[in-house]
């Protein structure tokens, strides 16, 4: 059993608590429910951050933009008082009202009713996937199956070339690995980004963009007077930094859940209307994103605990996601629950911009698989991919049997 070391200073409980130790990476959830169970605010000592395990004081800090904001970081490092090691995001990390300007944009390229014209190319590119990794019997349901799938239909979809797509993933893991402390995991993984960073900032430029994509709509935003022509750059690099790893390892994620559990691939199988509704507990039960933080905007209090302005405080997603106070049997994967209000998007204002096309993937191609495939099973140990943010795989062994 996993036990944290805790004592409590003025009524707040404290901790030695390492999210981002290798061992936590590998299996957090034995510590979230210490966590949780040790208080609704607990401090990381080593850190000097509070962290929420508990879902409705995660759910209540991310509703609340103008008391615990963006603007000073979405990661550990206060942009108040530290230089940010790149350019803040003029989406991600922006407080309204200028939040307002670009979200509108991005909200609207990546709408329902904007991303409905990829459907059918994205079913079919999902076939035709499901259709290559049943012929092969045994594949890499990381690479083969995670990976394959958005970095063709959703680079196709945002504009991009066909060559250097292998740079994408580097980049998007350099960026999550910044969100937690400046380790080592994070600037070996800057060290090696320098061909992916000048790779992703001439493919944002718009003349290396496909005229009718999602990249080029962002442009036409700025010809409009919406935005300005750089800040359309910055945009597409957003949608390339935050909409690749995350589908990729949701992906992953799900491969993992219906190989280890085949009856709940079963009842999918069944029915693969399910789809959607599987994806959803795919990412409550074993969510992308695990933690991010905010800022506290002034003098607060949270669950009785007084905190100063200018105090970061991590939210833990992926501990709300098991917190037995909102969910029954927490630990057990069901695709038939109805994991409405799962956090695993986030939440409020700053609720994932790009949700709606990560639904759109997973339930286009974990509908094309349960219609053709029988079961899943692993062929050997995954080996997962370690991140300070994100949590997925970068090779899972598996097997296929079609219907």
């Amino acid at each position: 059993m996993v036990s944290l070391a805790t004592f409590t200073k003025d009524a707040v409980p404290v901790t030695d608590f390492d999210p981002y130790a290798e061992e936590v990476l590998i299996d957090p959830y034995p510590y979230y429910e210490q966590l949780r169970e040790a208080g609704p605010v607990v401090l990381l000592e080593r850190y000097g951050a509070y962290a929420l395990g508990r879902h409705d004081e995660v759910h209540a800090v991310l509703s609340d933009a103008h008391t615990f904001c963006s603007g000073a970081g979405v990661g550990l490092t206060n942009f108040n008082t530290e230089k940010p090691w790149r350019k803040p995001s003029i989406i991600l990390e922006a407080d309204p009202p200028h939040h307002a300007r670009t979200r509108k944009v991005v909200a609207r390229v990546l709408s329902p009713a904007s991303i409905g014209r990829l459907r059918e190319t994205f079913e079919a590119e999902a076939d035709a996937l499901v259709d290559k990794i049943i012929q092969m019997g045994q594949f890499d349901a990381a690479k083969d199956f995670s990976e394959a799938y958005p970095l063709k239909v959703f680079a196709d979809a945002v504009g991009l070339p066909a060559e250097g797509r292998e740079n994408l993933l580097p980049y998007g893991d350099m960026v999550f690995n910044g969100f937690g402390p400046m380790n080592e995991r994070f600037t070996s993984r800057l060290a090696k980004a320098e061909e992916s960073v000048k790779w992703i900032n001439n493919v944002c430029q718009r003349e290396n963009l496909t005229p009718n994509g999602l990249g080029a709509d962002l442009y036409k935003a700025a010809d409009a007077g919406e935005i300005t022509h750089e800040e359309a750059g910055m945009l597409v690099r957003t949608l390339l930094s935050a909409g690749l790893d995350t589908t990729v390892f949701t992906l992953c994620n799900a491969m993992l859940c219906f190989a280890k559990y085949p009856d709940q691939y079963e009842v999918l199988r069944e029915n693969p209307q399910l789809a959607r509704q599987a994806i959803e507990e795919v990412i409550r039960f074993e969510p992308t994103f695990h933690s991010f933080y905010r800022t506290t905007t002034k003098p607060v209090e949270v669950a009785g605990v007084e905190m100063d302005a200018n105090q970061k405080i991590c939210v833990f997603v992926g501990s709300a996601n098991r917190d037995p106070r909102r969910w029954s049997d927490p630990d057990k994967f069901d695709v038939s629950r109805k994991a409405t209000g799962h956090i695993g998007f986030g939440t409020g204002i700053h609720g994932c911009a790009g949700q709606m096309m990560a639904r759109l993937e997973g339930d286009i191609l974990l509908r094309a698989f349960a219609k053709k495939v029988r079961s899943i099973e692993l062929m050997g140990e995954p080996v997962r991919h370690y991140n300070n943010t994100v949590r997925g795989f970068k090779q899972i062994p598996a097997r296929v049997v079609a219907l």
